[in-house]
């Protein structure tokens, strides 16, 4: 049975807010490594406010896609090594 594109929508978006207030950057902030775990979670943020925009709009789908683009980034961020996450989190591919 295909999944409800609101019901996968809310839980996308879930995620990658919950994500985003687990992940805390490692490298120093005033480093190369720093600065790109900053651009890392500002394209996460941006993607997460994209996806409210849409579905404020009405288009859940270009919602789904956002939250899915952000959550993509964040977990890239994650297995590069650019955030600390803790142990004990299924949100991530690590």
């Amino acid at each position: 049975m295909p999944a409800d594109l609101e019901e996968k929508t809310d839980r996308y978006e879930r995620m990658l807010a919950d994500a985003l207030a687990v992940a805390e950057p490692r490298p120093p902030a005033d480093t190369p490594l720093g600065e790109a775990a900053a651009d890392v979670a500002e394209m996460a943020e941006s993607y997460l406010d994209d996806g409210r925009h849409f579905r404020e709009d009405g288009d859940p789908v270009n919602a789904l896609a956002s939250y899915s683009y952000g959550y993509g980034w964040l977990d890239a961020g994650v297995r590069l090594g650019l955030f600390a996450v803790p142990d004990d989190t299924e949100l991530f591919t690590t």
